[in-house]
């Protein structure tokens, strides 16, 4: 690490491992609090407690509970930060401690960061439009526009950790942190670095943001029953949770790892891209998109279909995002896609847009590390048309190898990666 250059050759492809992961979510704060919460089968999902929610027809989020940004940064830092930065800056912080990096290793140009946003400080955007309005233009704080634009998050981190390296941040939608660690995989395999601080973080659960999600008609309306509205892949889902947070991976060269004696989660070992070409937010009803991206990560990783053994699915819990996935999963994997483990962990999270993908690679980084599969909670009423193997309601131990993850945005664009259990 440090400043020197790489030895190696860039052409020859270097192997990459997950050595930190950091995750805050409705789960909790933390990596094993999230964790735990995922394999008990809890949910985070609740009435919306930080603005009135009276007029909305839906009234539930996953809201980060206990979150305390002076936990993580001085409070004159603090007030520079959307909270989306703040979640961002938590989680990498939690990552990089997880990973055991010095921290002072990683100043120079052999470290990056790659961190992006669905939607970037649309709550600071909300309170300096209503300041404007109410008292002018010379109450806009200057600190307005760094402190809500999507890639502030991956300069902020750069700024704590004097990491010089490769430093961008990505806009998909809801593949955001999927393509912020594929595109931070090539990055190292490629030998412009050896390590790079990659993922995502939204924060949505703003007045205007949950209110354009109900005119979408997008959110679940099961607002009697909260920890039950996420339901991926049953037959009574009625649309998916918005929720908030971040997840923030470390991924590293493989030597570089093995060098400082690092603990690996598992190795990344092929990346997809696709696009749907049909719908500014429906996925094309023949699920190829889907098919694309996943046959794409797998080929990438030089294996067959049939040796993946559990799928973290997007799993939005919408009627049709669950039943074109599944028949998108059906249409790689063929009779291998009743042998599979799928499942959706935005039935316990909800959906954190933009940071879903990073928090949804860690999970399944744990389930090859730990051996276990999360379990998809409110699977209660089975539907004809997603009928593969959801692990329902409850965490099941399984020998995993390779973990397949989707993230599916809007725009049509989509992300999976194929992680592999690291086995020495």
């Amino acid at each position: 690490m440090g400043n020197s250059p790489s030895s190696e050759k860039r052409t020859v492809e270097r192997r990459v491992v997950i050595t930190g992961i950091g995750l805050v979510s409705p789960l909790g704060i933390g990596t094993k609090k999230n964790w735990d919460a995922l394999l008990k089968g809890k949910s985070g999902v609740s009435r919306i407690s930080r603005f009135d929610v009276s007029d909305y027809t839906s009234k539930i989020a996953g809201q980060v509970p206990d979150f305390n940004p002076l936990d993580f940064l001085d409070k004159k830092e603090a007030r520079k930060m959307d909270l989306f930065i703040q979640f961002a800056y938590a989680a990498a912080e939690i990552a990089v401690k997880d990973s055991g990096i010095d921290p002072a290793s990683l100043r120079g140009g052999r470290t990056g960061v790659y961190v992006g946003s669905g939607i970037g400080g649309i709550g600071i955007i909300e309170d300096t439009h209503k300041k404007l309005l109410e008292k002018g233009p010379g109450r806009v704080t200057p600190f307005f526009l760094v402190s809500t634009i999507i890639n502030e998050a991956s300069g902020q981190i750069s700024i704590k950790y004097g990491a010089m390296g490769p430093n961008s941040a990505t806009a998909t939608a809801c593949s955001t942190s999927t393509h912020s660690i594929g595109d931070s995989f090539r990055i190292i395999a490629r030998g412009d670095a050896d390590v790079m601080i990659s993922g995502g973080a939204e924060a949505p659960v703003t007045p205007l943001g949950v209110a354009g999600f109900c005119a979408m008609r997008a959110l679940s309306v099961r607002n009697d029953e909260p920890e039950k509205a996420s339901r991926p892949f049953d037959a009574e889902r009625d649309g998916f949770i918005v929720s908030e947070g971040a997840g923030i991976i470390v991924v590293e060269e493989l030597g570089v790892a093995l060098k400082r004696g690092a603990n690996i989660y598992a190795e990344v070992v092929g990346y997809g891209m696709s696009a749907d070409a049909y719908h500014v937010t429906a996925p094309s009803l023949d699920g190829e998109g889907a098919v694309l991206c996943m046959s794409k990560a797998i080929a990438d990783g030089g294996i067959d279909p049939e040796e993946i053994d559990y799928i973290n699915a997007h799993g939005t819990s919408t009627p049709y995002n669950d039943k074109i996935e599944t028949l998108a999963i059906k249409k790689v994997f063929g009779d291998h896609a009743y042998k599979v483990g799928v499942n959706s962990t935005k039935s316990m999270t909800g959906h954190l847009l933009g940071a879903a993908g990073a928090l949804e690679a860690g999970f399944s980084a744990l389930c090859l590390k730990d051996q276990i599969m999360p379990p998809t909670i409110n699977y209660e009423n089975p539907d004809p048309e997603c009928d593969l193997d959801y692990i329902p309601n409850k965490a099941r131990p399984a020998e995993v190898r390779y973990a397949l993850t989707n993230s599916f945005g809007f725009g049509g664009t989509n992300g999976s990666l194929v992680l592999k259990r690291y086995e020495g």
